[in-house]
């Protein structure tokens, strides 16, 4: 890794008190509900129709592609589905994925570390695993902005699947229309990711 990571390794870049550079207001929520692309329930068939490089957001689909025997590129887990601690078997087979960068990222926000983590793993020779202390799912929309074109950003819609937003320029235009209803510093936000 560019960032000084070597693979097999583990940062730390998590803080007591996190640098949050946008927060997701109340009013903007309703925005995410509805899933940004196709649900699948399918690993497999997610992978006939998705041949670039996959980032996962979320412990439950991270886990299914692993026991698909596919390894994410990148992976965010945070050790919780539906607001409840992860099951011990997906835990642990998890904490097997190498690479791992620990964040600070409390629920309804994005912070500076997961900004700097999303540009660095995708800088990485192989695959890394952002471990989020907090609540990862937000990640998806700053990582369709600098996750490669003609790759796969999928995550979960809970008691439903897997949904898969295909990274091109549309899509890259849409997630940054999504990006400006936060509050906060958009901009700040784009230069910690290079974009």
């Amino acid at each position: 890794m560019s960032g000084g990571e070597d693979s097999g390794t583990s940062a730390d870049r998590s803080a007591s008190e996190p640098d949050v550079v946008l927060e997701l207001p109340e009013a903007a929520r309703g925005e995410f509900k509805d899933p940004f692309g196709p649900v699948y329930t399918d690993v497999d068939a997610l992978l006939a129709e998705h041949s670039g490089p996959i980032v996962t957001v979320g412990d439950i689909v991270t886990y299914h592609f692993e026991q698909a025997d596919h390894q994410p590129a990148v992976a965010f887990v945070d050790g919780r589905t539906k607001r409840e601690t992860a099951p011990d078997d997906v835990r642990a087979e998890l904490d097997e994925r190498p690479n791992r960068i620990t964040v600070g990222n409390p629920a309804g926000v994005i912070t500076a570390d997961l900004l700097g983590a999303i540009a660095d793993a995708l800088d990485t020779d192989g695959p890394t695993t952002i471990v989020v202390d907090g609540e990862e799912d937000l990640a998806t929309v700053p990582v369709v902005l600098v996750a490669p074109l003609g790759g796969t950003v999928v995550y979960g819609q809970p008691d439903e699947g897997m949904v898969a937003v295909d990274v091109t320029e549309d899509h890259r235009a849409q997630f940054r229309d999504l990006l400006s209803t936060f509050d906060g510093d958009v901009e700040r936000a784009l230069q910690l990711l290079g974009v």
